[in-house]
């Protein structure tokens, strides 16, 4: 029998909290499977991002990883030092009482001594886009993120240009990872049930980024995608690049003038944010 939430929390009093958007997993083969994931990839260190009561946080112990477990709620970080007191006294299991929207995954990297921190969790509905990007910010240093999201995330990181999904997220996520979906979740894997399914994501780090994920990247992103029914023309032109050089560079990419945002590709993105970075049109990464 796999581990129970509802058993931790209510031998403490505790109860979940919306204002946390807490949702406690409690299928056991939900989390056996992502474990798995995370250890397939060889690295003996990796960051769980709220582990709540610890229903993945003890799969991972079971495979002999050692975990840096960061949690926001000063009850679970409590809950878990209580429960987990032989793995923290062997030095297997590390708690770090913070705010996931704020980690810098290089520097805490780097404050263990670790070149690569594969990255598990089950995101925070309310901050799930905040921490995809800290995860794509972070990306030399997380060769692997497994993660559970809404099922409309999973859905939007899943799709490809020109479809109704297709938006920013799925842009910034996809120049840096391959995204794989590894299962469908129903609300009654959790405590206490969300309204809406899940999905566990795999991210997996590209060998080659698609795009240079900058301050350029990131304006022509959100400018392309900030009024979907604008044409990209019309929508880039806040940013001040001049007509001509953005009609030319249009052309050069094979993009029709009346095309807009949800069309492009990454590689494409990425090329129009030359324009911003001063740079010449380039060969383009591979996909």
């Amino acid at each position: 029998m796999g581990h129970d939430p509802r058993r931790s929390l209510r031998s403490r009093g505790l109860r979940a909290r919306r204002g946390l958007s807490q949702n406690f997993l409690r299928a056991p083969h939900v989390a056996e499977r992502m474990a798995e994931a995370l250890r397939r990839t060889g690295d003996p260190t990796v960051l769980e991002i709220g582990p709540g009561t610890g229903a993945l946080t003890r799969p991972l112990l079971a495979r002999g990883l050692r975990v840096l477990a960061l949690e926001r709620d000063p009850r679970m970080v409590a809950l878990l030092g209580e429960e987990l007191a032989t793995a923290i006294d062997a030095g297997r299991l590390e708690l770090i009482e913070g705010d996931a929207r704020r980690v810098d995954l290089p520097g805490l990297a780097a404050k263990h001594g670790l070149a690569q921190l594969p990255v598990g969790g089950n995101l925070p509905y309310a901050i799930t886009g905040t921490l995809l990007r800290r995860l794509v910010d972070g990306a030399d240093v997380v060769p692997l993120a497994v993660v559970m999201v809404q099922q409309e995330v999973a859905e939007r990181l899943l799709s490809p240009p020109g479809s109704r999904a297709y938006g920013a997220p799925t842009v910034f996520v996809s120049a840096r990872y391959r995204v794989e979906r590894l299962l469908r979740v129903p609300p009654t894997a959790f405590h206490p049930p969300p309204k809406v399914w899940s999905a566990v994501l795999a991210l997996r780090r590209r060998e080659r980024p698609r795009a240079t994920v900058d301050e350029a990247f990131e304006r022509v992103v959100r400018a392309a995608f900030g009024q979907r029914r604008k044409t990209l023309r019309n929508a880039l032109r806040p940013l001040g690049l001049p007509r001509e050089a953005l009609e030319d560079r249009l052309r050069s990419l094979g993009i029709e003038e009346a095309a807009r945002g949800e069309t492009l590709d990454v590689e494409q993105f990425d090329a129009l944010a030359d324009l911003l970075r001063g740079e010449p049109p380039g060969p383009r990464c591979a996909t």
